[in-house]
């Protein structure tokens, strides 16, 4: 056997050193060097070397300097220290060194970032790991310098052997994938430094066996241990990860929608073949083993990104889905981002290979120029392929919700991160009618239009009455018979709509063809104001963000946009006192001088929601919208502006609705709960109204009299409580007012501590309260059975089948902690002593509420 196994070595060194000769030859000369030098900062130390940390681990097995690294690490500095000293059986800290993904693959272009796998020993205890973290960040940063995005993975040499995982991020998948991460690396691994990939010498018919075969190796010399990395084998992939694999995807499909289709595709070809599916890290390992191995094979049968093509073309013919094959091939040219339009064009490898597919494919001259054009797409052709892209992975999602329900399948990622990314799927997906829909910006990277057209149409005519939004200068020609870009019944919603998607930019020339609500000069000072208040782009929502009730970040009060009492007055007002001045009681005539109000605010899940009220009580109105979503222990707003639009008294009106706000949001969330009755009296159109500041929410109230004044007072004094509670005068323990949150339903699990069973607290969306007290049985199993329940209902989705429901219910559980009582989220059994301990090392994440699918 041990001619064989030095012919496969031979093998994976040829095309391992192909690989990387083709992920450098796709790069920037920066690229290039950071991609030089990452081994060797991670394997020398010294203090000259970017990403140095004092006591940090460094060293890589087997690794040698090549001419190339040597100059560039000459040009750092002269004279570098020598890792540290190995160890018994000649081991340094760092097995291996690998890129994945897309890197030397057909995927690969000139701004592709980096995913570096960095493979330790086990046993590096938890101060070791650490410090080699840090380390790895600071060469994060140093790369980004050299316009270089690195992303780090410290992946333990037996985290797949015992399926442990990494953290949730942006980046890392977390308990996700287990399986399905470790055959996207051994298909795509490219080593830069350290030991060979033992998983390749396993014959694909032995993957079964594949430790006892490995151990057969050892035992015959066929192999030394230490010069081989062992992530273990494929054949302990379980259908229960396909659903969680499947939400990352979605989740990924936000930043990077025609990759996300491929992979999601992937998998949905993966379950179709279930329980016989063949990984294609395996198909790969096939070849390598059947002497596939010269640069044509290896072009077409070992490049990672047209395995998956051609896996799932297989798949959509075979099931007679010519839609969504077209889409995916569309997928794939787009991510590969060749200009085949251009003959004149010389890439290498790469455009050979999307020439033959182009040809293939039977795709028209004007297609390719259309595809190629894809920076200058505007927003009709963006939403066209955003809604196809959207209408394509929720597909797959339901199909593998449905193979998930036909096998009895549950899910095999954690709670918590099954939380993390359901909610970054509602708010990225979820249409509702008060919510600003935001196009992928990731499709075309500019959407701006040299002019924007807002019109009005009244009740009563043909058109349905609202504002209708137009890129183009207002003319009969392209307006008339016309379809418009976007309806809403108000024009706050509209602006913020073309703001939030990049139509609307300083260079944008406005038109409006209104009634006298609204004119140009509003118009341009609605837009500089929303401008002014709210950035275009924001960091991604961190997890623990996520995982909790949404707050409200910044928020802009839009008074009298399009309902302005005060022009009746003409010039009157100004001969007023206007010391002596109520706005909101204007006149003999007690009038409020607040006709509309229009909220625009951001969460801290990044949506973008409007508001719109109007008439005589907007301003109650608004004010109870506004303080009913912020929970009581929620962070303030970062910013509130009152931004006012009347002809007359603009100053006056502004700062008395902001010292309102001011208040209102002081009373919401810094009273105690000791002081729940706290109430304040609000003088409208002049009447009397109660703002009641409960445990669970805000209520308004009139009070016609003295009498109802002061009985209204005592009443929420004495029941403290804003809704009735559907159990026998059962109060809620105090430690869930915090939590409550409208728009989202809330289950808290109580044990009592003796043979009655638990309580359940139930919040549902408008924070009414159900109790359910001795009940028995298992929790994880009433969890699964209501998560499954909201994941599959059809009544709950937005447009249908092939939009999913994603906002799901949040778990936690009451514990008690050092003599009190304190909200935790909820874990399996099996992992509820970790929660615990948690508990008492790091509060600060104890605290944060956990969502399960």
């Amino acid at each position: 056997m041990y001619p064989y196994i030095e012919t496969l070595k031979r093998r994976l060194d040829t095309i391992n050193q192909l690989r990387v000769d083709r992920a450098l030859a796709a790069m920037m000369p920066a690229s290039q060097r950071v991609y030089h030098l990452l081994p060797v900062l991670l394997h020398y130390h010294h203090p000259l070397m970017p990403g140095y940390l004092d006591d940090a681990l460094h060293g890589i097995c087997l690794f040698t300097l090549n001419e190339i690294q040597q100059r560039y690490l000459a040009e750092i500095v002269t004279g570098y220290a020598e890792p540290v000293q190995q160890g018994a059986h000649g081991e340094l800290p760092i097995a291996g060194m690998y890129s994945m993904g897309s890197t030397s693959s057909i995927g690969q272009n000139s701004t592709s970032d980096l995913d570096i796998w960095v493979c330790h020993q086990t046993g590096l205890d938890r101060t070791a790991r650490h410090r080699l973290q840090q380390k790895c960040h600071l060469l994060e940063k140093w790369a980004a310098t050299q316009g270089v995005e690195v992303s780090f993975f410290l992946i333990d040499e037996n985290r797949f052997h015992h399926q442990a995982c990494g953290s949730l991020s942006s980046e890392d998948c977390g308990s996700t994938q287990h399986i399905l991460l470790l055959d996207e690396f051994y298909r795509s691994a490219v080593c830069l430094a350290g030991k060979r990939i033992l998983w390749n010498l396993v014959p694909v018919e032995e993957e079964k066996h594949y430790d006892d075969y490995v151990l057969s190796l050892y035992a015959q010399g066929e192999i030394i241990a230490n010069e081989w990395l062992d992530l273990g084998g494929l054949s302990t992939l379980s259908a229960e990860e396909y659903f969680g694999a499947t939400l990352w995807q979605l989740y990924k499909s936000i930043d990077s929608p025609y990759k996300a289709v491929l992979k999601t595709l992937l998998l949905e070809a993966y379950s179709w073949e279930y329980p016989n599916a063949q990984l294609l890290a395996m198909e790969s390992k096939q070849c390598l083993h059947d002497g596939l191995c010269n640069e044509e094979i290896i072009a077409f049968g070992l490049d990672a990104y047209y395995m998956m093509l051609d896996r799932v073309t297989r798949y959509l013919v075979q099931i007679d889905d010519k839609v969504r094959l077209d889409l995916v091939r569309r997928c794939f040219y787009l991510k590969i981002c060749e200009r085949c339009a251009d003959n004149g064009m010389n890439n290498g490898w790469r455009q050979g290979v999307i020439n033959q597919l182009v040809s293939k494919w039977g795709w028209s001259d004007q297609r390719l120029v259309m595809l190629d054009d894809r920076a200058n797409w505007k927003i009709e052709q963006v939403r066209e392929v955003h809604n196809e892209l959207l209408a394509a992975m929720m597909q797959s999602y339901h199909y593998l919700i449905c193979f998930a329900r036909r096998n009895n399948l549950s899910v095999s990622a954690s709670p918590q991160d099954i939380g993390v990314l359901t909610r970054k799927l509602y708010a990225a997906f979820e249409v509702l009618p008060e919510k600003v829909t935001l196009v992928n910006p990731q499709i075309s990277p500019d959407l701006s239009e040299s002019h924007l057209t807002f019109i009005q149409v009244l009740p009563g005519r043909v058109n349905r009455a609202g504002w209708y939004l137009y890129n183009q200068a207002p003319s009969i020609t392209s307006i008339v018979g016309h379809q418009p870009l976007e309806y809403d019944g108000h024009l706050s919603k509209l602006v913020a709509w073309a703001y939030f998607n990049g139509l609307l930019t300083a260079n944008t020339q406005l038109h409006i063809k209104s009634t006298n609500l609204c004119d140009k000069v509003k118009l341009q000072e609605l837009v500089a104001d929303v401008s002014q208040q709210f950035p275009l782009r924001l960091p991604a929502p961190i997890p623990k963000a996520l995982c909790s009730p949404c707050e409200i970040r910044h928020l802009a009060i839009i008074v009298n946009l399009e309902n302005d009492p005060s022009e009746i007055f003409g010039h009157q007002a100004e001969h007023f006192d206007l010391r002596k001045l109520d706005v909101f009681n204007f006149s003999q005539q007690k009038q409020c001088l607040v006709g509309s109000i229009d909220l625009l605010y951001r969460n801290s899940w990044n949506e973008v929601r409007t508001l719109h009220f109007s008439g005589e009580q907007a301003l109650l109105e608004a004010l109870k919208s506004i303080l009913g979503k912020m929970h009581q222990d929620a962070a303030p707003p970062e910013t509130v502006n009152v931004f006012c639009y009347s002809q007359h008294l603009r100053g006056l009106i502004r700062a008395r609705i902001q010292q309102l706000i001011s208040e209102c949001i002081e009373l919401r969330l810094f009273s105690t709960r000791q002081n729940l009755g706290r109430f304040k009296a609000v003088r409208v159109a002049g009447q009397i109204w109660g703002l009641f500041f409960e445990r669970l929410n805000v209520s308004v109230q009139k009070l016609e009299n003295a009498i109802d004044f002061y009985r209204a007072i005592s009443s929420n004094k004495l029941h403290g409580l804003a809704t009735k509670v559907a159990a026998d005068q059962v109060h809620l323990p105090p430690v869930i007012d915090g939590f409550a949150s409208e728009g989202i339903i809330q289950f808290f699990f109580e044990s009592t501590g003796d043979q009655a069973g638990f309580t359940i607290y139930i919040l549902d969306e408008f924070n009414q309260v159900e109790v359910y007290h001795r009940c028995k049985g298992s929790k994880e199993e009433l969890v699964c059975d209501v998560s499954r329940c909201y994941s599959s209902s059809h009544d709950r989705f937005t447009y249908g089948s092939d939009f999913i429901n994603f906002n799901l219910p949040l778990f936690y559980q009451i514990v008690q902690l050092d003599g009190g009582y304190q909200v935790v989220p909820f874990y399996c059994e099996a992992l509820s002593h970790l929660c615990v301990n948690v508990a008492h090392t790091e509060p600060a994440v104890a605290s944060e509420p956990c969502l399960l699918h």
